[in-house]
């Protein structure tokens, strides 16, 4: 039986299924190989040869192909129709011609098909061809440059600015387009304007709305309307004239569909309408196409297979009626930057299949594949026909006119399936109007004015942030996701309420970058790099020639920056960031003066912890600090990351940090002689920005001794620990051993009395042992890849995933009602990934009988 390997144990499961005991198919799981992460590993004095390694997770799949190979050994490569995925396949004949498993007779094909179904995959195997060399270069470039990047940048950062963790060749770029949106915000001088609205009624007493558009014989811009004087003045003017509708205008209006999705316009969509993140849309869309439902999603082509056309318009017509279906079927032509995966859209494999029918367990790859669906028919579906209606309304004199617009769909065309979703949603006047005729008499209902200012450009969301990448060219459908976690993980961005913001980390990184490699994070530089990748892939360039252009001048880069000192570098990011950082003043004094001492010059830090703030020259003299950022921008009482002073104790400085595990107060200064001060966690129910010095006094009071056990003279503490008030019933609360019983309330720490302390320490002794089992929260049902059953159970520290002997914690913002199966397989998979476990093992089947390859 000729092996066919695929990358994942799900693909391989349904492939199997088509392919029939023919075959072995098995999965390598992804790459098998990769770049050490090590100095050495791309040596650019060698024509930049590379040393693989061969990863320990990997040597178990790679032996199950081998020992298969050795029954039958002809080998197909059957990987993802892409670069990445031609990448897989060159590794893996490498590895194992590295283990002379493959000989230089053994038939090594390779295959490829856009959609895991059953005609896809037969048709595929008839039609064999080689691994593309031209695709594995442009792979091996695209490899070497982000490790050279990585390896060489990333340390100049951590020397150079504390705090920093890594740059990247997109990421970094990436990074750049969110500070500088962030930066543009700040900036932005707000603008104030007013309009005028009013309700009208027509005789037939139909209401509807009109606003403002000439006054005194003038038509009105944005800003003409200045502030509330003038607004009132307007009112007036509306309110002591007679209106008459002086012309009605209707024009008809088509509205064509959006073209099917590719990765980014699919990723933008979930994130409108579901809010999923780039990286949830990619791993619910890749089950989706394991399963065989959709085609491959990682793709930056919107043209659809001619079979597939004709069969979304047979579907239409079935579904809907002939009326919806247009003459001729849509052809749509790619307007993204240098768009190069050979590739269809995104596209269900079964037009007429919609979710209902396909009966899926999971909501998310529910939603998904409904959107994907929904999207398909409608991009060949018939316009929708509008009719767009204008009515002005006027004075007698001609000194004040309004104007009301509405729409009316006439035929809906697509809409009835499908409307794609907007970022940022502005009112398009697409209000029905009543029946209004030409020289009728308008009576006013109310008149009102309505204040507004301008609104700064929005902060990106991960769609928006995608969209923006592909216009200018940079990264590629299979790196857009991983970018985009890259640099939340980093901590240089996080995310609320779906807008991405920058770091102060973030801000530092890319302020550190546009000075000394400000090409590297350059956006046409990055672009016209990717377009020189592309070549390689079209076989027009030579990898090494690329890289050898590239390395020379980032090579001199890194080493001009080999003598800066860590000073000269903040003092620069001081200069360039103080528009930001020093904004005016009101009374034109210096910015940079500092307030406390009237003498110091205020400059941006770098804490330990990697934060930044803004304190004073004359420190320790001058102690004083705030936030990172413009004046004003936080509240005074939020906590620098070098820590507030909350006043004197005792002689003790008394100081609340934040710290790596949370929120602390501390008695006195980290010294050389004190390297150790009197510590305490801040409890979570305290706003660490609320604690006042006599709550601190009190927290660093603490264990306290509540006193001796009236049976054994064993002490009974009261503590704060990392779950919470608790007693311990120990020698002293550093005792490994003891008994511990939680308290009620934080207050309880303070108040609790022996009786009550010997009770509770009792309940607690008397329950050990026999603690039931724990509670099922959830049956989520059988693994999707290897059996067994999912579910979430509530444990003693909170919710947990289980499979097998597999316990996975519920991340603390994830509800048990709402994680899906994926999910759980994702987090038992991390969870075994750490413990060093195997990953979910296929199941085992009986052997098939081997047949002869007809």
């Amino acid at each position: 039986m000729p092996v066919v390997v695929v990358e994942s144990p799900a693909k391989a499961k349904t492939i199997n299924k088509y392919l029939g005991s023919d075959y072995t198919v098995l999965a390598s799981y992804g790459h098998v190989r990769d770049l050490p992460p090590k100095d050495g590993s791309v040596d650019p004095d060698n024509e930049f040869s590379m040393k693989w390694e061969v990863a320990s997770d990997s040597k178990k799949h790679i032996k199950a192909i081998v020992d298969a190979l050795k029954d039958d050994p002809e080998l197909i490569l059957a990987t993802d129709p892409d670069r990445e995925g031609e990448a897989i396949s060159w590794h893996l004949e490498e590895a194992l011609r590295a283990r002379k498993v493959l000989k230089k007779d053994t038939p090594v094909s390779r295959v490829v098909f856009n959609a895991v179904t059953k005609a896809a995959v037969t048709e595929a195997m008839k039609n064999p061809r080689q691994v593309d060399i031209d695709l594995v270069e442009a792979y091996l470039a695209r490899r070497a440059l982000d490790y050279l990047v990585g390896f060489n940048l990333s340390p100049v950062l951590w020397r150079k600015l504390p705090g920093a963790k890594s740059a990247g060749r997109v990421q970094s770029v990436c990074l750049r387009l969110i500070v500088e949106r962030e930066m543009e915000i700040e900036k932005f001088p707000a603008q104030e304007y007013w309009t005028v609205k009013a309700l009208l009624s027509t005789p037939r007493g139909q209401e509807f709305d009109a606003r403002l558009t000439v006054l005194g014989g003038k038509k009105l811009d944005k800003f003409d309307i200045p502030n509330a004087t003038a607004a009132e003045l307007a009112v007036q003017a509306i309110n002591s004239r007679d209106l008459t509708v002086k012309s009605v205008e209707a024009k008809p209006a088509n509205r064509n569909p959006s073209p099917p999705f590719m990765t980014s316009t699919l990723q933008q969509e979930a994130s409108r309408k579901f809010g999923f993140g780039a990286r949830q849309t990619m791993q619910v869309a890749q089950r989706l196409y394991e399963a065989g439902h959709i085609t491959y999603m990682r793709t930056d082509g919107i043209d659809m297979a001619p079979e597939a056309v004709t069969a979304a318009r047979d579907a239409i017509k079935a579904r809907y009626n002939a009326k919806y279906v247009p003459d001729s079927p849509r052809i749509y032509k790619n307007k993204a930057k240098n768009a190069q995966e050979a590739h269809e859209c995104i596209r269900p494999t079964e037009m007429t299949a919609d979710a209902e029918s396909l009966s899926l367990r999971d909501s998310d790859q529910r939603k998904l594949y409904d959107l994907i669906w929904k999207r398909t028919l409608a991009s060949q579906m018939a316009s929708a026909q509008m009719e767009r209606t204008t009515v002005d309304i006027a004075s007698r004199d001609g000194q004040v006119e309004l104007r009301a617009t509405g729409q009316v769909v006439l035929f809906d065309g697509f809409i009835r399936v499908y409307e794609e979703g907007r970022d940022d949603v502005v009112d398009d006047d697409d209000k029905r109007l009543p029946q209004i005729m030409e020289g009728e008499k308008t009576d006013k209902k109310s008149v009102s004015p309505e204040q507004h200012f301008t609104q700064p450009p929005p902060r990106y969301t991960e769609a928006t942030l995608v969209k923006r990448m592909e216009e200018l060219g940079i990264g590629r459908p299979s790196t857009y996701a991983s970018i985009v976690t890259t640099i939340q993980d980093r901590g240089y961005v996080h995310k609320d309420k779906n807008r991405l913001f920058p770091e102060d980390k973030g801000r530092l990184v890319i302020a550190f970058l546009e000075n000394y490699f400000r090409r590297y994070v350059g956006y046409e530089f990055t672009a016209n790099l990717e377009e020189e990748l592309d070549d390689i892939t079209a076989g027009s360039r030579e990898w090494q020639d690329v890289l050898a252009r590239f390395w020379r001048d980032f090579k001199a880069a890194i080493e001009e920056t080999a003598d800066l000192r860590i000073t000269e570098v903040l003092e620069k990011i001081n200069e360039v960031l103080e528009p930001h950082l020093f904004p005016p003043t009101e009374d034109g004094g210096d910015p940079r003066l500092c307030p406390n001492c009237g003498a110091g010059r205020l400059s941006m830090r770098t804490a330990r912890s990697g934060g930044a703030f803004i304190g004073c020259s004359n420190y320790p003299e001058c102690r004083y600090t705030r936030a990172f950022g413009p004046p004003g921008t936080e509240p005074e009482s939020s906590i620098p990351p070098e820590g507030k002073m909350l006043g004197t104790d005792e002689g003790d400085n008394i100081w609340v940090h934040k710290g790596r595990f949370g929120p602390y107060v501390q008695r006195g200064e980290l010294t050389e002689e004190n390297k150790k001060p009197p510590r305490q966690s801040i409890p979570k129910e305290w706003p660490p920005e609320d604690v006042d010095l006599e709550q601190a006094v009190k927290l660093l009071s603490l264990p306290r001794k509540i006193g001796p056990h009236p049976d054994d003279g064993v002490p009974i503490w009261a503590n704060i620990g990392r779950y919470g008030p608790y007693l311990k019933y120990a020698e002293s609360t550093s005792d490994r051993g003891g008994v511990n019983a939680n308290l009620e309330s934080i207050d309880e720490v303070w108040t609790v009395g022996m009786n009550r302390a010997v009770e509770l320490i009792a309940e607690k002794v008397a329950s050990r042992g026999r603690r039931g089992a724990a509670k099922t929260l959830k049956d989520l049902g059988e693994h999707p890849e290897s059996g067994g059953n999912i579910s979430i159970m509530d444990g003693k520290y909170g919710p947990y995933v289980k499979w097998e002997k597999v316990n996975a914690t519920l991340p603390k913002e994830t509800s048990p009602d709402d994680l899906t199966i994926a999910q759980a397989v994702d987090l038992i998979d991390a969870k075994a990934a750490t413990k060093g476990k195997k990953k979910a093992p296929a199941k085992k089947k009986a052997p098939a009988k081997k047949k002869k390859a007809s």
